[in-house]
């Protein structure tokens, strides 16, 4: 048994020791927790937050739980990617809720609507009746999902199925090519691609591995969560503290303390220090750089490379109280662009256009028929935020508040186009934006999606686990594929370098 496999506890020196401290309690941090915890280490998952989940996070307004980053999730049925990763964590029991078969997401272009339906077969027989001469490239499309979904769990394979082309070939290409080398229709692209506010579409940029397996888990089902995602985490952190672990939260790590070949502990608050044998990051690989108290530990090659490292854009979010009884709650989301290019949202400035707005309805968690609670998100880059980047909450200014009550009512203004009776229905706005994002979660510049992946710069911008650090490891969606899905994948890429490959291959055997 490897020496850091024995568990620590107690004290050294008058530091309390741990075998793995995580820093970062977000849904990579946790998950790296809890696959640990099972496995018999002394696990301490410290995060700066009041409470653990990052972009999991939810806050309450009177009766109603409004989410933060999170609003729905794909591939949670019997036998499907996610739910096995869900059964793992034990995170099935949890009170989820399908939407739609029929129509999970409604895309609307330019007042065309279209829904995508759950399942291969319906989603192209749904579409084909838009398209009925593109038929034939949308089985071909489907078909492709479809294979990236039967071999996403392949990648914990033996090395060599590890390695294999498939895997490498797909981040290596352009999504946006794919989809035009495939789809002939322009407006059939656009509707493919116009459900994908859980991530960003940029045409010069954006791997088509990403973009399939996103995609392809919401074609195979799709699933909101009453209560939240804020459930999620707690789920977890409590899993982790019944397992042995420590989940602490309003604890900040200001300081990785190394000597000349390891990290030997982290110093909390400036105040209180504690050892461990190994190190996970579940923060900003730039900002866990920044934390080493002997920087010389890694290389500047590295240090340079990982600050100029692009993030996505991030999220305006509009969440919309509504008065009782007054609107139906619907079972799927809609997406509503005022463009003719759903790619282009990744460009700064924008030039005045029309944005995309994505519409979430909360499940109602007394079972009324009808809506309490409504998001509006749509996208938004940090630099619209310059002005007040240097700014805490609650003190940013008038000038803030207006420019976000502008925001939200051209959200507003571009929902009700298509949701009757909307505006009239609502009792209360709440705002947030990237701003809100950093300062509670700690993402940096509030990237929703994390480190932008280049299919072009794959060596610098797919990140692994392993850092110049023997025992220092990174985990969370600025890796390689962001979401909950992506995210719970690369908990368990972290964790092979911890507990070796062929043990994780055995849980999804």
């Amino acid at each position: 048994m490897p020496e850091f496999e024995r568990r620590a506890g107690g004290k050294v020196g008058g530091s309390m020791m741990h075998d793995v401290i995580i820093i970062g309690g977000g849904l990579g941090g946790l998950q790296c927790g809890y696959i640990l915890c099972k496995k018999g280490y002394d696990v301490c998952v410290i995060e700066k937050g009041k409470k653990a989940g990052g972009c999991l996070q939810t806050f309450r307004r009177g009766k109603n739980v409004f989410d933060t980053g999170f609003h729905y999730v794909g591939g949670l049925d019997e036998g499907q990617p996610l739910r096995r990763l869900m059964d793992y964590f034990g995170l099935s029991t949890l009170p989820w809720h399908r939407l739609d078969a029929n129509g999970y997401d409604e895309v609307i272009i330019n007042d065309k609507s279209f829904l995508l339906a759950s399942g291969h077969g319906r989603f192209v027989e749904t579409l084909s009746s838009h398209f009925p001469k593109q038929r034939a490239e949308l089985e071909e499309y489907a078909s492709f999902l479809k294979n990236v979904g039967d071999n996403i769990f392949h990648v914990f394979g033996n090395k060599e199925h590890r390695e294999e082309n498939f895997f490498k070939s797909l981040f290596s290409r352009s999504a946006y090519a794919y989809l035009k080398e495939t789809i002939k229709d322009p407006l059939l692209i656009n509707v493919l691609s116009g459900n994908s506010l859980k991530l960003e579409l940029h045409p010069d940029r954006l791997p088509l591995y990403i973009f399939a397996q996103t995609n392809e888990s919401y074609t195979e089902s799709a699933w909101r969560l009453k209560g939240g995602g804020s459930l999620i985490a707690e789920s977890l952190s409590d899993a982790i503290q019944k397992m042995g672990g420590t989940v602490m939260t309003n604890r900040e790590v200001t300081m990785l303390k190394n000597s000349k070949e390891k990290i030997n502990s982290v110093l909390l608050d400036n105040d209180e220090e504690r050892g461990a044998k190994i190190f996970i990051s579940d923060i900003h690989p730039a900002s866990t750089v920044d934390l080493l108290q002997n920087k010389e530990l890694v290389r500047s090659s590295f240090r340079n490379r990982i600050s100029r490292l692009e993030n996505t854009y991030g999220i305006f979010t509009a969440h919309l109280e509504l008065k009782e009884n007054r609107l139906p709650y619907l079972n799927r989301n809609i997406h509503i662009h005022e463009r003719d290019n759903v790619w282009s949202y990744h460009h700064y400035p924008d030039n005045g256009q029309k944005q995309y707005v994505f519409v979430s309805f909360a499940v109602p968690e007394n079972g009324s028929p009808y809506a309490t609670h409504i998001d509006l998100l749509s996208p938004m880059h940090w630099e619209e935020l310059r002005e007040w980047e240097h700014t805490t909450v609650g003190k940013r200014g008038q000038g803030y508040l207006d420019f976000k009550a502008k925001r939200a009512d051209e959200c507003i203004d571009i929902a009700s186009g298509h949701i009757p009776r909307l505006r009239e229905s609502i009792e209360t706005v709440y705002t947030s934006t990237p701003l809100t994002w950093r300062d509670y979660t700690g993402t940096v510049e509030g990237s929703a999606y994390g480190i932008r992946k280049n299919y072009n710069e794959l060596p610098y911008t797919i990140l692994t686990p392993k850092t110049p650090v023997p025992n220092l490891f990174l985990t969370g969606q600025n890796l390689s594929v962001h979401g909950v899905l992506g995210v719970s994948m690369t908990s368990f890429f972290t964790c092979a370098e911890i507990i070796g490959a062929d043990t994780v291959l055995k849980l999804f055997r």
